[in-house]
């Protein structure tokens, strides 16, 4: 009787009971599951000593552990409101280039910004700060935003979206990921720490390279070369330039430039007024942008031709304050912008750069004044040695005309005594030639063209390209450099007044016995009969010297304008000169 009530239990109670227990061991395995899940994606992140590498993988561990389609991490930029970087999960590269720009922290997004705690919705488009999608987004409905600390300071937000099954984010989902964003937070700083001193090596090591480079005697060109490359390679940019001031020109030369688009920029004479270059020069600190692209200090015609990203202008300054350049540097698109950690060091490189700014130029004035110092000797010597002696021995034939009784042979002495009074004449001109350098050494022809070039930005409306190379202020004689200039302010403002051109480049060189100065554009040609008299000018001109000038069709459209003059006119014409009396 005792087992009667058990026999007439009802069997369905027997199996909601069952059930029950069998829910709850699903639920305590499904716990037990997702805690090992959770530490396993702790233990990947923290794993991971690269700071993208970091980031992706928190972004990825994130969605996975509460199993949403999309998710993205998004890192804080300096100003606090908007965000610099934006790392997604679920979407392919052909749906995000069709989006567009990634987000900037506006909408939704800036409100886990604004108010970092997290944030879980049902319906996202119904909060009051969303603003929608774009065209060619993804239709999201639920959403859960969590901040990341790190030492107390907001890094970025996790976003996670759509759970899958159609489900809402519940508190649980919510709890995972403010625990993963705990640990998250040690991961991204130890990676700070680690990628902060592994660049500080890499710096230390830039700087150890360009000092034994220095050292060697490389030139400088080779040094800035070595500076640009290395601050490029350091800090992951695309592309990187060096930007010096010319005396004497109202501008900054982009000497070196290496990295995307620095065929196009090497030779370019950026304008200090309205530049981020120029900004830095003249401030004499640091100017950084997180868009260039956009930037209003990047005028069409100045804009860099790769890596439209974030970034930076370091002026490149001397103890003394003297501003000698700017080292600049531009990211890609989407990629990080310049940190308050990153300027330190680049800072110290820049002033590294600057040193060797000072070096090159003291090596380049002692290397000038040992030229002249050499020229010198040498027409000290010519005048106390090889003319003193050449009189003498004139003086003796003279003498000796009056033993000769040939008269033919007294006709030969005589004419002897002419040619060393001739060659007396050469080498006197030759010394008046040397010692007219050592004073007009300091209006050198590289300044002068730069000068001219500058001033016609102004008439053209853009920045000629100049390029330079060879010795232009100690080959090139001073009577042909003043022929060369006059040439190049005729070229430019024939440009200025007919090209209608939107591109001038400004090529000058000194090599193989001459000067050659070539003058294209990308305007409208010059026609077969038209005006022809300043092209007669510069012809007549370079004829004066024993050179040439040759008017071409450049490629693409426009004209190609050639002036050359051999290098050794003007000495040649100075040999001929009246010599003054001993």
């Amino acid at each position: 009787m005792v087992g009667e009530p058990l026999s007439k239990m009802p069997r369905m109670r027997l199996d909601e009971l069952l059930d029950e227990l069998q829910a709850r061991i699903d639920a305590a395995r499904g716990t037990r599951d997702r805690v090992h899940s959770l530490l396993e994606a702790v233990v990947s992140v923290g794993r991971e000593l690269e700071l993208s590498q970091v980031l992706r993988r928190i972004v990825e561990a994130a969605a996975l552990l509460v199993d949403a389609e999309y998710g993205a991490l998004g890192v804080i930029g300096p100003d606090g409101r908007t965000l610099s970087q934006f790392l997604t999960v679920g979407l392919t590269d052909g749906e995000i280039s069709r989006i567009g720009p990634l987000p900037a922290g506006h909408g939704l997004l800036g409100e886990v910004i604004r108010h970092p705690e997290p944030l879980r919705l049902g319906d996202l488009g119904r909060h009051v700060s969303s603003h929608g999608f774009p065209a060619h987004h993804p239709p999201m409905r639920t959403f859960l935003g969590v901040p990341i600390r790190v030492r107390e300071e907001v890094f970025g937000n996790l976003y996670l979206t759509d759970k899958r099954g159609g489900l809402d984010f519940d508190t649980e989902d919510e709890s995972v990921i403010a625990t993963l964003s705990v640990a998250a937070g040690v991961a991204i700083d130890n990676a700070r720490l680690y990628e902060g001193s592994q660049r500080q090596q890499r710096w230390l090591r830039a700087n150890a390279e360009i000092t034994r480079s220095l050292l060697s005697g490389s030139s400088r060109a080779e040094v800035l070369r070595l500076i640009a490359e290395r601050a490029r390679d350091i800090t992951g940019s695309a592309a990187a330039e060096i930007a010096t001031a010319l005396p004497g020109a109202d501008g900054l030369l982009v000497e070196v430039a290496t990295g995307s688009g620095a065929a196009s920029r090497e030779g370019l004479l950026l304008p200090v007024e309205g530049t981020m270059p120029g900004a830095a020069h003249t401030a004499g600190a640091p100017v950084a942008t997180s868009k260039s692209k956009s930037d209003e200090r990047f005028p069409a015609d100045s804009r860099p031709a790769g890596g439209l990203g974030p970034a930076v202008a370091v002026p490149l300054g001397t103890e003394d304050g003297g501003g000698r350049g700017v080292l600049f540097l531009t990211r890609d698109t989407g990629e990080p912008v310049f940190s308050e950690g990153e300027l330190e060091p680049l800072l110290a490189f820049a002033a590294q750069a600057a040193l060797a700014l000072e070096l090159a130029d003291r090596r380049r004035d002692a290397e000038q004044i040992a030229l002249l110092e050499e020229r010198d000797r040498i027409a000290r010597d010519l005048h106390d040695l090889a003319i003193q002696r050449l009189f003498a021995t004139g003086m003796t034939l003279q003498s000796a005309t009056r033993l000769v009784q040939h008269e033919d042979a007294a006709q030969r002495v005589a004419r002897a005594v002419d040619d060393l009074d001739e060659t007396i004449k050469i080498i006197r001109s030759t010394i008046f030639g040397l010692r007219t350098k050592d004073r007009d050494a300091g209006t050198g022809l590289r300044a002068r063209a730069a000068q001219a070039v500058g001033e016609a930005a102004t008439v053209l409306g853009h920045p000629p390209r100049l390029s330079m190379e060879g010795l232009l202020d100690t080959d090139v004689p001073a009577a042909v450099a003043d022929h060369v200039v006059a040439a190049l302010n005729e070229l430019l403002s024939n440009a200025a007044r007919h090209a209608r051109a939107t591109r001038v480049a400004v090529a000058l060189e000194a090599a193989e016995g001459e000067v050659v100065l070539t003058v294209s554009d990308n305007g409208v040609g010059i026609p077969e009969q038209g005006r022809r008299s300043g092209l007669a000018n510069l012809e007549e001109r370079a004829g004066r010297v024993g050179g040439t000038f040759r008017v071409q069709s450049a490629a693409g459209g426009g004209s190609r304008l050639v002036w050359r003059a051999p290098i050794g006119s003007g000495r040649e014409r100075a040999v001929t000169t009246p010599a003054p009396a001993p």
